[in-house]
């Protein structure tokens, strides 16, 4: 009877392990009232301190004597005595049940284990609460296993939650040795196992059990396409997708993730288009999708077809197109997301108002950033971590290295992205010894492991302090193989202070590491260049196309009523380019009068001096300056973005252009802020 009960779903998933089959049965009556509620679903009442073979309540029914029918009837007239004696003790119950639950919940779990210890009766449900609760907080494992071992009657829950402790905790490995010694397994124990190995990248072996499950649900199917577009195998997510019974809307979205992950955005918008169905996590996965593939233009204007058909966005949506903005430099549109924030209940979301705030520093908004940031309310470690980092990118270093102070002291614990703003500020105010500090008190005072990108910031900090040889000594005393981005630090250094010994050795490695890198070639160019080593340039040039690099060229850009003008060195394209050429006409007399004296060094191009100045003249960001000039208002900031490092002779021509025009200009290259205005650089020429 009870085996009926439990086959027809009338009942959760209950074993009976115990001798007192009266009171075991009553209990599963009593149960399937109460797990309506989700308070008692799992096994019978027990008193904590009792031998788990004694009773939790007194019963007199003898099952074993008893028929069918008239059981069952004498039974339920039983059930009804027992809830009127024991009422309000199953009322305490759930009542405790339930402020365990939501203690968890909050965070607070020492408050949960008060209300668990002092509780004279518990159920499995009971157990399975706190249980769960030392599930989510790392590092408490041996007391999960051992309130584990104290459950008086395990059932699949506990097991489960037992099995996600150990996955979440311990690894893939301890968790599989767990799984292999469960008493009950169920089909989500099949896929949180599939699932682990999934997150891991191990498919073969995630395979292997997917093809043993006594059981497969969609859950299943989806754990396992997911884990295969996840590694980019589309192959084999494309087999498992047709296959699958039934493809639902989970199914459809990890195809389009793989896609998008693969950078075939096509496939992934073919995809997108064929299905029946859309939820918020696929018009996620496409917008975030096309930011990520460099087309931030389609995922803004999918967000508003988006939007207009009714579909809320949720915050990762704004993440991300405020993250499209940001790519975009398109500070009128980010402006228009933070609008479109205000009016929703999404306005009180702190991460909202973290990307709202990176926005504004990444657009160059510095003024804007810093408003909101105090409107926030509830500050978590990534809205610091946003203003700091935006405030080293413009070059506030003391203000960053200020804010990081203030943060510590509000009792906010750094972590390893705080220190990358922190370092950078350092590295963009030549602050080597303090950055030395800083980088020592990361590991020692804060016991945080330097990933590659700590190292590439100091490593960035001594070469531009032209204190190559410590630099070097840097990257060979890291824990692990350096990455392409340290010997592009150090190899940029080399230009600027001119040592064209490293310069080649930072060169070599730096191809070493990533053969397809023209970055290595054009730096190591550009040195020859700069010391009129034309003969090596040219070699260069050569071992280029020979191993067909492809050079991606510099551009620079300006939005001007919302259309967004790129130029590009030597433009010939810009409709208005006549007007741009005799603006900078013009500016060139200005500034030789002022002073100016154009630096050919950056000229990269062996011709003569006065065809070299014509070069430097018609330099991108010069042009998009101009065009600022002609078309942007009295008063308002000139914002120019630069894919690359801002060219030498453009930055010193800017400052004079701030002086002589009398306007702000504000210049973004690939690593930093520059604000120009009355002739100087925020940067103070250390750049």
């Amino acid at each position: 009877m009870i085996g009926s009960f439990s086959r027809c779903s009338m009942i959760p998933c209950l074993h009976f392990r115990r001798i007192h089959h009266g009171f075991s049965f009553l209990n599963v009556l009593l149960q399937f009232s109460y797990h309506r509620h989700s308070l008692l679903s799992a096994s019978e009442l027990k008193y904590p301190d009792e031998d788990s073979n004694s009773r939790s309540f007194p019963s007199n029914t003898p099952l074993n004597n008893s028929k069918e029918t008239p059981f069952v009837s004498s039974a339920v007239n039983r059930v009804t005595a027992s809830n009127q004696c024991y009422g309000k003790e199953l009322d305490e119950v759930k009542s405790r049940n339930r402020m365990i639950t939501d203690y968890i919940r909050s965070g607070d779990l020492d408050s949960a284990y008060n209300v668990f210890e002092n509780m004279p009766v518990r159920t499995t449900v009971t157990w399975n609460s706190m249980l769960a609760g030392y599930t989510k907080i790392a590092g408490r494992i041996e007391d999960a296993r051992q309130l584990f071992d104290n459950i008086p009657e395990p059932d699949i829950v506990s097991y489960n939650t037992m099995l996600n402790c150990y996955m979440h905790n311990c690894g893939i490995k301890s968790a599989q040795a767990f799984f292999d010694q469960m008493v009950f397994t169920d089909t989500a124990s099949w896929n949180t196992m599939v699932s682990g190995f999934c997150q891991n990248g191990m498919m073969d072996q995630a395979y292997q059990l997917f093809q043993v499950m006594p059981e497969k649900n969609n859950v299943s199917w989806n754990l396992m396409i997911s884990g295969y577009a996840g590694i980019g195998d589309l192959i084999s997510a494309e087999k498992l997708f047709r296959n699958a019974p039934s493809q639902c809307v989970v199914a459809w979205t990890a195809m389009v993730t793989g896609y998008m992950k693969s950078r075939k955005v096509d496939l992934a918008e073919k995809v997108f288009d064929e299905m029946p169905e859309k939820n918020l996590v696929t018009w996620n996965t496409m917008v975030s999708g096309y930011v990520e593939n460099g087309r931030a233009d389609d995922g803004l204007k999918l967000f508003r077809k988006m939007v207009e058909t009714g579909v809320k966005p949720n915050p990762s949506t704004l993440s991300s197109v405020l993250l499209g903005c940001s790519n975009l430099s398109s500070l009128k549109l980010g402006k228009q997301v933070h609008q479109f924030v205000n009016k929703s209940p999404l306005s009180l979301h702190t991460m909202v108002n973290t990307s709202l705030v990176s926005m504004y520093c990444k657009c160059g908004d510095l003024d804007g950033a810093w408003k909101l940031f105090l409107a926030i309310s509830h500050k978590d470690i990534v809205t610091w971590n946003a203003m700091i980092s935006g405030y080293a990118q413009h070059g506030a270093s003391e203000k960053a290295l200020w804010l990081f102070d203030t943060m510590k002291k509000k009792g906010m614990r750094p972590d390893w992205i705080t220190f990358i703003g922190v370092l950078s500020a350092c590295n963009h105010a030549g602050l080597v010894d303090l950055g030395i500090q800083y980088f020592d008190s990361l590991q020692k005072d804060y016991k945080i492991k330097a990933k590659p990108d700590h190292f590439t910031c100091m490593v960035d900090l001594l070469g531009r302090a032209g204190k190559l040889l410590e630099a070097l000594d840097l990257i060979k005393s890291m824990p692990f193989k350096p990455h392409p981005a340290i010997f592009g630090t150090l190899l940029g250094a080399c230009r600027v202070h001119k040592n064209l010994e490293l310069a080649e050795f930072a060169a070599r490695n730096l191809l070493d590491c990533d053969p397809s890198n023209a970055a290595g070639y054009v730096q190591l160019a550009n040195v020859y260049a700069a010391m009129r080593k034309w003969d090596c340039v040219s070699k260069v040039r050569r071992l280029m196309k020979d191993d067909k690099v492809i050079k991606f060229p510099g551009y620079s850009w300006i939005e001007v009523k919302s259309t967004v003008h790129e130029f590009r060195s030597a433009d010939r394209l810009h409709p208005e380019l006549g007007l741009i050429h005799e603006k900078l006409n013009r500016l060139e007399k200005k500034m030789r009068l002022a002073g100016y004296v154009p630096v050919l060094e950056f000229a990269l191009h062996d011709v003569g001096d006065q065809q070299k100045e014509k070069l430097l003249l018609w330099h991108s960001e010069k042009l998009a300056i101009a065009y600022g000039l002609l078309r942007m208002p009295a008063g308002v900031p000139i914002r120019v973005f630069k894919n690359l490092r801002v060219c030498g002779d453009c930055h010193e021509a800017t400052k004079f252009i701030s002086a002589l025009e009398g306007r702000e200009i504000i210049v973004r290259d690939n690593s930093r802020f520059h604000h120009f205005q009355n002739g100087k650089c925020s940067c103070g020429d250390y750049w």
